[in-house]
């Protein structure tokens, strides 16, 4: 579940900013503008792909604590970065690279730990 969600971000983040590129500026301003972009099929692709995203990360925050599902998922960073990098074309100065590596870094911390937190049972007092 954890894989899909990282791709799911990653993908439908990508496949919006192709879209955006094409689509160019928007603003409220000029909602013509926002209704053209959602038109994209780029952009209504990365639409798609991010609900069924949300709809993953929030049957993994059933299952997990959101403090162990999100740092988990924080790899969706570097698969980002990556698509980025081949598939859109930007580039990633050596500083950013940096950063992703501390993300990656800190994710192996989080993801040693439990993914749910011992719930400590209640008593109703002391002799009850």
């Amino acid at each position: 579940m954890l894989v899909f969600i990282m791709l799911g971000a990653s993908v439908g983040d990508a496949l919006l900013s192709r879209g955006m590129k094409q689509v160019g500026p928007v603003s409220f301003d000029h909602m013509g503008l926002l209704l053209h972009a959602l038109l994209n099929p780029w952009v209504m692709a990365g639409i798609a792909v991010l609900i069924s995203f949300m709809g993953s990360y929030m049957t993994a925050l059933s299952w997990a604590d959101l403090t162990f599902v999100q740092p988990a998922t924080a790899f969706a960073n570097v698969v980002t970065a990556l698509i980025g990098r081949l598939w859109l074309h930007e580039a990633i100065t050596p500083l950013r690279w940096l950063g992703i590596a501390c993300i990656v870094i800190g994710v192996g911390f989080v993801a040693n730990g439990p993914s749910r937190t011992e719930q400590v049972a209640l008593t109703g007092g002391e002799g009850a």
